[in-house]
């Protein structure tokens, strides 16, 4: 098993692959990652069309500056999507100013906790998304499905301690995504997910 710092070869060499101007890792990159960009950009924004301007500024920014993402500083995935909730909220920042100068309804505090808000709901997205699938697996179940413990270890074909064991540990995971960034700091250029 690899060590757990160690930069994936898959993030070191598409990097090293963006550094050389490689239209092709460009591609790979957006059809691996495309969704996940536009999806966070959308619960921040809540905004087809402005998530569409986030997916490209991204991308355009990926593309013009490889050399900001230093794999030893984690994975690939982490670092795109640090870089999709950093643009959004500053595209989110710019429209709700922009509002509220022109004599829009609300306050500055209503805006940051808008802002907020939306960011805890896209960091708990990716925090479920990123989870390891038997977690992901078992949170779905009790949540959407609406089953208990014991209908989840059936479902799964686990124990019911080992269903408690996961849903206890899905739900602190994105539990997380609350405690993670302090009451009224909108995270800045370097907010880790």
């Amino acid at each position: 098993m690899a060590k757990k710092d160690a930069p994936s070869r898959w993030d070191r060499t598409m990097q090293q692959r963006l550094a050389r101007g490689e239209a092709a890792a460009l591609g790979e990159l957006y059809d691996r990652f495309a969704s996940l960009v536009h999806g966070l950009a959308l619960r921040v924004l809540g905004d087809e069309r402005a998530a569409d301007r986030v997916t490209r500024e991204v991308f355009a920014h990926i593309w013009e500056t490889p050399e900001s993402y230093d794999p030893a500083q984690g994975p690939l995935r982490s670092w795109v999507a640090t870089l999709t909730h950093r643009l959004a909220v500053q595209r989110l920042r710019a429209t709700e100013t922009a509002a509220l100068t022109r004599g829009g309804r609300g306050t500055r505090e209503d805006l940051e906790r808008k802002v907020r808000d939306a960011s805890v709901a896209a960091r708990a997205d990716y925090i479920v998304t990123s989870m390891p699938v038997p977690l992901r697996a078992a949170l779905e179940r009790a949540y959407f499905q609406r089953r208990d413990y014991r209908q989840t270890a059936a479902d799964l074909g686990i124990t019911e301690d080992e269903a408690r064991r996961r849903l206890r540990l899905g739900l602190q995971l994105v539990a997380s995504a609350h405690e993670s960034e302090p009451a009224g700091a909108p995270p800045g250029p370097e907010a880790t997910w």
